[in-house]
């Protein structure tokens, strides 16, 4: 594998990102703003926790899609940036495969979760797994009595339709956002070592 993992959050780890008055970051093509992990943390906890067993499953997906449309939007930011041409393009020998190793190499630069392909059947399956997250933080209350890493969720879902499901669509063409789905089956809120991730076809 050609994509220098080390190198590239060192490097992006150095890109300037700081914020206007109102807390939003323009940077890598996207606007992001800048608010603690906890406000995150807490609403997806406040919104899952209070549903009602019956509403779970849907509460729980919405919070998914909404992580998932972000990362693809901004995922695609990112892919198309000045910097990620200057850093991760001279790395790249396969694609799409080598642009999925970069982008979570940029997703630890970026302090998301400090997260990683370990398995890639190409078009079909990615395996992720991360050693830090910040809905992990809710570990902090003790142990979550479900998987409660949404945003990694999504953000994996959508890297790899940004891989696998054609051209970049800004309007969602084709249901393309949604070609792949992400299951979590391991995380440190629940008290594992470490937060895993399956995408498979939707």
């Amino acid at each position: 594998m050609a994509i220098d993992r080390k190198k590239i959050i060192e490097e992006m780890s150095k890109v300037s990102a700081e914020s206007n008055e109102e807390g939003i970051i323009e940077g890598f093509n996207v606007m992001v703003n800048r608010l603690p992990a906890a406000f995150w943390n807490s609403f997806a906890e406040r919104l899952s926790t209070k549903a009602s067993p019956e509403m779970l499953e849907a509460t729980e997906y919405l919070l998914v899609n909404a992580a998932q449309e972000c990362g693809y939007h901004t995922g695609y930011g990112i892919i198309t940036s000045e910097e990620w041409k200057r850093i991760v393009v001279p790395m790249i020998e396969k694609a799409p495969e080598d642009i999925l190793y970069g982008a979570y190499a940029v997703f630890t630069a970026w302090g998301w979760a400090n997260a990683e392909v370990i398995e890639l059947v190409p078009g079909e399956k990615m395996v992720v797994r991360a050693y830090n997250y910040y809905e992990s933080d809710v570990a902090k209350y003790g142990k979550s009595k479900k998987m409660s890493a949404y945003m990694i969720r999504g953000v994996s879902a959508a890297f790899m339709a940004l891989a696998y499901a054609g051209e970049y669509s800004s309007s969602n063409e084709g249901d393309r956002i949604s070609a792949f789905k992400c299951e979590q089956v391991k995380g440190i809120e629940c008290g594992d070592d470490y937060g895993e991730f399956i995408v498979t076809k939707s």
